[in-house]
């Protein structure tokens, strides 16, 4: 879109004018239909270009897939949409998958990339202003959000009460370990639930979820700092697989097998879970993270014995996938959201304050974050805060 053809009324924060009444509590529109740079309402400029990453070359090597632009045009929002300035941007095992073209084939490079954000609403169309102004702290699920500056539909966006970086870890992670567990997991008080990779954005959620549910839980995690943090969220047996044989202790501590597993990271982790369930036990899974990175996308498991095994268990397997729930999405988040705000649910944010090379701060570290994430380092959800610019007053 050209900046001639953006929609000629924006909602503004300003003193009412001979353009428009406030009568009735609307706020006045500003007609900034032809103007090069539109303003937000501290008088900062928003400019024409921006960073952004953007996916040239499919590949399950995010750095070969991936590059960043630094001239890429700021978007406008249409009627129904808003601008937002993104301030934080969560990491997914699932970026991975997204840049090697695995969830769309028709898709095609060039194309954005980045799934979840958090800002503030910069710029916005007429009806979008309804409902939000300027100024507003949102955040969002929407493909594109690996950039300074983000057009999301106002339908689709989350009002917050401030920009925290915790309110992003609920967005996705949160929200597919509350929907998932609630409509796959059968919990209910005594069951045993296993967590695989409890530590990490997702597990940390489903870990919480399983104990308010009155589960006994098992976690697993690879180093001492992340069965600190498992315990400190009421895990009850953690399982550093580094230090500890997962099977041999499954096999030990819980002969009767586990209820419910919480899946996401594949190959022999997965046959292990399988060969854990209790008769009628249930396994979700949420992905499989140690094959993203390979070619296929996957890692060998023992798939020819799978039949037998949930038979003589009268066990299941199921597949969890977000988008296929969205109709239960926004009632989740609003369930989360509520559980966060009462200090009953911990949303544990790693900003990369202890990688080598210091804090996920801007688009340039998004890489490093990735690499973090795949070399099993975070504890909780690793997100990465993009800067203000220098003419900015957000």
């Amino acid at each position: 879109m050209s900046w001639r053809r953006a929609p000629r009324c924006w909602w503004r924060r300003a003193a009412p004018g001979p353009a428009c009444s406030a009568a009735g509590g609307r706020r006045p529109i500003l007609d900034m239909s032809y103007s090069r740079h539109f303003l937000d309402f501290q008088g900062s400029s928003i400019p024409t270009a921006m960073k952004k990453l953007v996916v040239t070359a499919l590949s399950p090597n995010f750095r070969q897939a991936v590059a960043l632009r630094r001239d890429a045009p700021v978007p406008l929002p249409g009627d129904g949409e808003l601008l937002v300035r993104n301030r934080f941007v969560g990491i997914n095992a699932s970026d991975i998958n997204y840049s090697a073209g695995r969830y769309d084939t028709s898709v095609k490079p060039p194309f954005d990339v980045g799934f979840e954000g958090i800002g503030d609403v910069v710029a916005l169309g007429l009806s979008a202003s309804a409902h939000y102004s300027v100024g507003q702290a949102v955040a969002y699920v929407k493909a594109g959000s690996f950039a300074e500056y983000t057009v999301v539909p106002a339908k689709e966006a989350v009002p917050l009460p401030s920009v925290k970086p915790e309110f992003l870890t609920l967005m996705v992670s949160g929200a597919t370990a509350y929907i998932s567990l609630k409509n796959l997991g059968g919990l209910s008080e005594g069951k045993k639930v296993l967590v695989t990779a409890a530590a990490g954005g997702t597990g940390q959620f489903a870990v919480q979820l399983a104990k308010k549910a009155k589960c006994h839980v098992i976690g697993t995690c690879s180093s001492d700092e992340k069965s600190g943090f498992l315990k400190s969220i009421g895990c009850d047996r953690v399982i550093n697989y580094k230090t500890e044989n997962v099977e041999s202790v499954l096999r030990k501590d819980y002969p009767e097998g586990v209820d419910v597993v919480y899946e996401s990271v594949g190959g022999k982790m997965f046959d292990l879970a399988v060969n854990s369930l209790a008769t009628k036990g249930r396994l979700i899974v949420i992905g499989f993270i140690a094959g993203y990175q390979n070619p296929t996308g996957t890692q060998p498991i023992k798939a020819e014995f799978l039949p037998a095994k949930l038979l003589k268990k009268s066990a299941s397997v199921q597949g969890f996938f977000l988008n296929h729930y969205f109709s239960e999405y926004k009632m989740a988040l609003q369930h989360l959201l509520k559980m966060y705000e009462k200090g009953e649910l911990v949303c544990e944010v790693d900003l990369g304050d202890l990688s080598l090379e210091g804090k996920f701060i801007g688009l340039e570290s998004v890489f490093r974050a990735v690499d973090y994430m795949y070399m099993g380092k975070n504890i909780g959800k690793i997100v990465v805060e993009l800067p203000h610019s220098v003419n900015s007053k957000l």
